[in-house]
């Protein structure tokens, strides 16, 4: 993990956030998901600058629908908004985590 996952997986770990359980590094079909919250079946990806190489996105974009598919939500941060506003993402995932899922 990088610096911003390990900030993030400190704070989602025991179950820290509204006590939801989250896991870090979850292996789901062929894809190995940052954080995964199985209550709220929710993904969180945190997204650094390899994101930014050509063809990522395309292939972000494949794996959000792989999953999606399965009902699950993914929500993607950039790693410099762990980085600037880490009370902002903590709100983020609350909110996605909160939302019904179908």
């Amino acid at each position: 993990m990088n610096l911003p996952e390990r900030r993030l997986w400190w704070a989602l770990r025991d179950s820290r956030l509204d006590g939801l359980k989250f896991r870090r590094q979850h292996p789901l079909g062929p894809f190995v998901l940052d954080f995964y919250c199985h209550a709220a079946r929710l993904a969180v990806e945190v997204d650094g600058g390899s994101h930014d190489i050509a063809g990522r996105k395309e292939s972000d974009v494949r794996r959000d629908a792989w999953l999606k598919d399965r009902g699950i939500h993914t929500l993607r941060l950039p790693a410099r908004l762990l980085e600037d506003d880490p009370g902002m993402v903590l709100a983020r995932i609350r909110e996605a985590a909160a939302r019904p899922q179908h």
